[in-house]
């Protein structure tokens, strides 16, 4: 499989789960952003920029993730390819 496929294989893969988990982390912070009565102002103030981060950072994984893999490994990917074929010319073959 070529990069980019096998990275949007990974995205579809780790998509369920990773929504999964900011879902039932977000339902738990829930009630604090809700919060009414004694003390409740301060509660809403974090319970807000808890759930407001944990919902723009599912969607910014979700997207920039696999997009910065693709890019990273173009960038060093052919170094390390360069590297790799530089020590097959050193080494001596097995006629010798």
């Amino acid at each position: 499989m070529g990069l980019i496929e096998a990275t949007l294989e990974g995205a579809k893969l780790r998509f369920r789960p990773i929504v999964m988990t900011s879902l039932a982390f977000g339902f738990g912070v829930l009630p604090l952003a809700l919060t009414t009565g004694a003390g409740a102002g301060a509660q809403n103030a974090i319970g807000t920029g808890v759930l407001g981060g944990m919902v723009t950072a599912t969607s910014l994984v979700v997207i920039f993730a696999p997009l910065f893999y693709v890019l990273i490994e173009k960038l060093f990917g052919k170094r390390r390819k360069r590297e790799s074929a530089a020590t097959e010319d050193v080494t001596p073959s097995e006629d010798q």
